[in-house]
């Protein structure tokens, strides 16, 4: 049997921690909330990670699922995040959901902005 996972040719994945946390928040939110993950322009360093809470699939949305979360991710933004890991951290600086893209060639020190 293939998993969501194991079915995406981006190879993005959701590491557990992230799924818990994801899992936790959208438990606060109305019933069939899923975290989206895109990509903007702006941040110290060019493109920024957004996330957000959808209720909806739009057409063309990789859809990730682990252990009971489900991530959104549009087609805008694959090509930026193909092969990136989706985490969950909490260290001194404070609890956030960590990006580690391969495709970044700068970002700045808080994580949540790159460059290609």
């Amino acid at each position: 049997m293939t998993t969501a996972i194991e079915a995406n040719p981006h190879a993005i994945s959701l590491t557990d921690k992230a799924a818990g946390r994801i899992v936790a928040v959208m438990a606060k939110e109305p019933p069939g909330s899923m975290l989206r993950v895109s990509v903007a322009g702006g941040g110290c360093s060019g493109f920024q990670y957004v996330f957000d809470i959808d209720r909806e699939k739009a057409p063309g949305d990789l859809v990730i699922e682990r252990s009971g979360a489900t991530v959104l991710i549009d087609e805008t933004s694959l090509d930026l995040l193909e092969g990136c890991t989706i985490d969950f951290v909490d260290d001194l600086v404070g609890q956030s959901f960590k990006i580690t893209n391969p495709n970044a060639t700068a970002s700045c020190g808080c994580g949540t902005s790159f460059a290609l």
